[in-house]
Parts: C-alpha cells; sequence; structure tokens
C-alpha cells in the first residue's frame, strides 16, 4: 500500500521516468537533434510535448594532456586564487573600506597558496597511477525525438521526413555448439526411421493416372511372399 507524499509533484520530478509516444526523427548527432527541436520551436510547435532520447550510451574520456609538478601547482593555484577571491569579494561587500581591498588581495594570495599545495600532496599520492589530464564525457550512438502521437504527423511534415520503418524480427539463430555421441545417434536413428516410412508409403498417382483398386493392392501384397520363396537359396 502507497501513501502520497505531501509534496507532490516535487518528489514525482526527482524520479524521473521515459517519455512515451512516437519517434518523429533520429539523428547521430545532438546538434542535429537540437537544430529539429529548434526548426519546430520556429513553427510555433509545443516543444514541451518534445523530448531528445539518446539511444546506445557510451561513457569517452578524452586524454587533454600529461600531469607534471608544474601543471599541478599550477592549476592548484588557480582554483584557489578563484576561492579567495571569492570570499574577499564577500568582506569587500559587507565592509567597503579602504582596508578591504587589503583583505582581498590576500584572500587571493592565501587561496592560491593553499589550493597549489593541497594539488601538489594529491598528485604526489596519485602520479603513479595517473599521470595525465582528461575530460569524461557521456555520447549516445543515436539521438530520437518523441513526441505524443496527436502530434506526430504535424512534427514530421515540419520536419520533411517520413514515418521511421520499423526492423523486421530477427530469425532465431541456430546453436553452434556440436552434437554429442548419443545426439547425434538419436538423430540419426529418427532420419532412418523417417525414410523407411516414406518409402513404405505407396506412391500417389500422378495426373492423368488411375489409381491402384484396393484388390490389386493386396494382390501384389499377396504375391511378394510366393516371389520370396520361388527364389534359391543361393540368392538369398
Amino acid at each position: 500500500m502507497s501513501t502520497q507524499s505531501p509534496f507532490g509533484g516535487r518528489l514525482a520530478r526527482a524520479f524521473p521516468t521515459l517519455p512515451k509516444g512516437e519517434t518523429i526523427a533520429s539523428f547521430e548527432t545532438y546538434a542535429e537533434a537540437q537544430a529539429a527541436v529548434d526548426t519546430l520551436a520556429k513553427a510555433a510547435f509545443p516543444v514541451k510535448e518534445l523530448a531528445i532520447v539518446g539511444t546506445g550510451l557510451t561513457s569517452v574520456e578524452r586524454i587533454t594532456g600529461t600531469l607534471s609538478w608544474g601543471r599541478a601547482a599550477g592549476a592548484g593555484a588557480l582554483s584557489g586564487a578563484w576561492f579567495g577571491t571569492f570570499l574577499g569579494l564577500l568582506f569587500f561587500i559587507f565592509a567597503p573600506t579602504g582596508a578591504s581591498l587589503g583583505i582581498l588581495i590576500s584572500a587571493v594570495l592565501i587561496g592560491a597558496g593553499f589550493g597549489m599545495i593541497f594539488s601538489v600532496v594529491s598528485y604526489s599520492v596519485n602520479r603513479r597511477r595517473r599521470d595525465f589530464t582528461s575530460v569524461a564525457q557521456v555520447l549516445a550512438t543515436r539521438y530520437a525525438i518523441v513526441t505524443e502521437s496527436a502530434h506526430a504527423e504535424r512534427a514530421r511534415s515540419v520536419l520533411g521526413v517520413g514515418a521511421p520503418e520499423e526492423a523486421p524480427p530477427a530469425a532465431p539463430s541456430a546453436s553452434s555448439r556440436p552434437m554429442s555421441y548419443g545426439e547425434a545417434t538419436d538423430a540419426a536413428r529418427r532420419a532412418a526411421s523417417a525414410e523407411s516410412a516414406e518409402s513404405a508409403r505407396p506412391a500417389r498417382p500422378r495426373y492423368g493416372e488411375f489409381a491402384p483398386s484396393s484388390e490389386e493392392t493386396d494382390a501384389a501384397a499377396s504375391a511378394a511372399p510366393d516371389d520370396e520363396a520361388e527364389r534359391p537359396a543361393s540368392d538369398r
């Protein structure tokens, strides 16, 4: 039994779900999908009914360079200087006096110094395992624009695309595992039984021929033992 949350839609937005509807078009890059959405927006299309869905997500880490003591110290000093500037500006805004400018400069220098020290210590610990800098990204192989079924035809007409073709279901692939001795023996026995049953079945008359009567069939069956008996013993 579930209970309703007093926060309503705020918590509902915290658990996103996949958009439902029809796929209007599919693109290889996000820039193409974004351009298609801009085209629909210029045509007064209700863009709040659209969603860009990326499929085939792949994590890509691009290496930007090697990491050395100098680069580690410089990056740490820069990040610390930004933090010191933020704190110095706070003092300067709330206490705009002549001493506030000195406090701002001191905060920048102190922040750069602490940032450089922290970055150098961190690099000394991890430099044996990671001696490069990189930028991580999550990319998709395809970007599809999805909308409600009621707006799908209008969106396709604006973009000038047709309905996407559905791929036929893939045929089940045969197993590549070789058969064991028992399985091969059973398969050969079933094939021999089917072949003997097919040969024992009376041949169906072709078009234009008369079907043999039951009397002729009985006579042929009774004559078969006689022929076997008349054969010499040397031929048996």
